[in-house]
């Protein structure tokens, strides 16, 4: 007999082997016509799997977990015979589940365009009504060569003739039309849905290889319903709107430009904005024991590969040749975890002396590839608020519990409640052995859970040198920002020859964690942009408020509030243009200052004034002193409260 346990524990016994279709068949009609696919051993598999020994087998359904990325594979795949359908000639290469939908690269000699898309949509909607089979084939190597070639599809005919000729070939047939594919796929195309579209079209290349044909890649989205189709696309035109790049230039913050690939002018306000970060993280490593550093900006290559980064980030450093002596290469340093531990080596350090925090703004440069910038989130000039905590094997739970309670205080000063934590373990590029990070791994896991927090796998994401924590933070709009960071690391002390004198007066090595909250600074203000939309509340705006003449006769008047505005610690800017108050009024919104303050003849000879605030309809008058006495309350920094 075999026996299938299901995952509420159930058990089903067959007289021998059955399909995951047969097996869903006998839980019940309704999970039959529901059923996708199926996962045992860790794996998705396609319905009609055979199961051939005792298992533990899920049933697959659309609310299932991995049933998304399941049906984006297939949507590409519907995609694509869509495509070529509509347009006879073109060549498939491959098409992926991406993180939000899916894409398909083709060749094609005419482009695409969105003009294309109602039309491929259309045909793709048919393909799902004609309901095709979608099944499994294994074919020879040279059988698949032979059949791509003979149909002119040079792409996969390619591909397919590098693949050793004892290999397997696996190919999916769907209705008349098959492609290369490892699977798994849904039974039919009538099992996708129509909660699907079409998104954008791009360039890339065949193999990623800029010397190789050039490709049209189609972008496209997935759900599982037609509601979390619509809730993404709100999403999405949300976000636009939100687009910090955009609200960067209404608020007058920072531009960027060619001249300087990947950097950041930061404007007047913007600076304020990006001061206002550095100044409150700076207090809060101050009440936390961290001891502020500043370590060089430009270091010899043997020092980066004694450490380890050149082997693993060469190709994101900058390197400056070295004019005196033309065998030596200097690095712009791409972060600052080394320079930390050749402060941490200066003096003989005891076990008594930690833990030692050190903290240092550190101005990073790496070469990111001009496809990968993005405004100020991904850029090649960053600053990190980062840190290092050398500290003994015993103290590494103490310690991650205490940077875990202060990194989530931060977040939800700046108004971010909900944070997810994911667990990155090794990678296959790596440094240290297996039992270093055995050890490592262990001892991050058990800290984390001594902090408190749960936690998902994130496998193979660690650094090169120890596991890691990474924090993610939810925006308004239900995006996931990751952005701290918490890595324990006993690699790179032993490769930069750090050690402490412990209470057995024998030399040890000290754990190194390395921790950011904000990660890149310049990310963290374009995140705050999107998050609050440019609305920022008052004690973070970069412009409190603004003083408005109504008429010149008041400007003497006017001077004088935001005078006791600035006393009180606002950050104050007045208009007196010959312009009309709402023409002020619409600009000052634009750039999103959270308070506008009209003054009128009326005001003046009152000793009043009006406040709008952004967002909201009319305003109110208040005295100077209520003003002046409100205003300086609202915008304490967090730290300032009581």
């Amino acid at each position: 007999m075999l026996t299938i346990t299901l995952p509420d524990g159930a058990k089903r016994e067959f007289p021998g082997p059955v399909t995951g279709t047969e097996l869903a068949a006998s839980i019940g009609p309704g999970l039959a016509k529901a059923a996708l696919a199926i996962k045992f051993d860790g794996k998705v598999r396609d319905l009609s799997t055979v199961i051939a020994a005792d298992a533990k087998v899920e049933i697959v359904t659309r609310t299932h977990t991995d049933a998304l990325e399941l049906l984006r594979h297939d949507c590409a795949h519907v995609l694509a015979e869509a495509v070529q359908e509509l347009f006879p000639g073109t060549q498939i290469t491959f098409g992926p589940s991406t993180e939000n939908g899916f894409y398909y690269d083709f060749f094609r000699n005419e482009p695409f365009s969105v003009e294309d898309f109602a039309a491929i949509e259309k045909k793709m909607k048919e393909i799902v009504d004609r309901d095709e089979a979608i099944t499994r084939e294994i074919w020879t190597r040279d059988q698949a060569v032979e059949y791509f070639k003979t149909i002119g599809e040079r792409f996969k005919a390619e591909w397919i003739g590098e693949i050793p000729a004892d290999e397997d070939i696996s190919i999916y047939r769907q209705g008349k039309w098959l492609d290369l594919c490892t699977g798994p796929h849904l039974p039919s195309t009538g099992k996708l849905g129509k909660a699907f579209k079409l998104m954008k079209v791009a360039g890339a290349y065949w193999r990623g290889d800029a010397n190789n044909p050039q490709l049209q890649r189609v972008y496209g989205t997935c759900f599982a319903d037609e509601k979390q189709l619509a809730a993404y696309l709100l999403q999405l035109e949300e976000a636009e709107k939100r687009d910090h790049r955009r609200l960067g230039r209404e608020m007058n913050l920072f531009h960027q430009q060619e001249e300087a690939v990947g950097s950041v002018f930061w404007h007047p306000r913007g600076w304020r904005l990006y001061r206002k970060l550095e100044s409150y993280i700076r207090r809060r490593l101050e009440q936390n024991g961290y001891q502020e550093v500043k370590t060089p900006q430009i270091l010899d290559r043997s020092f980066w590969e004694k450490s380890g980064h050149w082997e693993k980030f060469r190709e994101a450093m900058f390197i400056i040749p070295d004019d005196e002596d033309k065998n030596k290469q200097l690095a712009l340093k791409p972060m600052n975890c080394p320079g930390h531990v050749q402060i941490f080596r200066q003096g003989l350090k005891s076990y008594r002396d930690l833990p030692i925090r050190l903290a240092e703004f550190g101005a990073c440069h790496r070469n990111e590839p001009s496809g990968a910038l993005h405004g100020i989130m991904r850029v090649r000039a960053f600053t990190q608020d980062d840190a290092h905590i050398f500290c003994t094997e015993d103290q590494i739970v103490s310690e991650t519990k205490a940077f875990c309670d202060f990194l989530l205080s931060v977040y939800k000063d700046f108004g971010f409640e909900e944070v997810k934590v994911k667990f990155s373990d090794r990678p296959e590029k790596r440094a240290g052995s297996d039992a270093i990070w055995d050890k490592a791994e262990e001892a991050l896991k058990t800290a984390t859970t001594a902090a408190g927090l749960e936690f998902t796998l994130n496998p193979g994401e660690g650094a090169f040198y120890g596991p890691k924590l990474e924090f993610v933070l939810r925006d308004t709009i239900g995006r996931d920002w990751q952005c701290g960071t918490l890595q324990c690391d006993f690699v790179l002390p032993e490769r930069l020859d750090a050690s402490y004198v412990g209470e057995d007066g024998q030399k040890h090595r000290p754990v190194m964690l390395h921790r950011a909250i904000f990660g890149s600074l310049e990310r963290f203000v374009g995140i705050l942009i999107e998050h609050h939309a440019g609305k920022f509340p008052l004690w973070l705006a970069p412009t409190q408020a603004v003083v408005c003449s109504i008429v010149s006769d008041v400007e003497p008047y006017a001077q004088k509030i935001a005078k006791r505005l600035a006393q009180a610690g606002l950050l104050v800017e007045t208009d007196f243009r010959n312009e009309k108050i709402n023409y002020k009024v619409r600009e000052h919104s634009l750039g999103k200052i959270p308070v506008i303050i009209a003054v009128g003849k009326r005001d003046e000879e009152a000793g009043t004034l009006a406040i709008r605030r952004l967002g909201e309809e009319g305003q109110k008058t208040f005295t100077l002193d209520e003003a002046v006495a409100a205003l300086a309350e609202e915008a304490k920094s967090p730290l300032d409260r009581s």
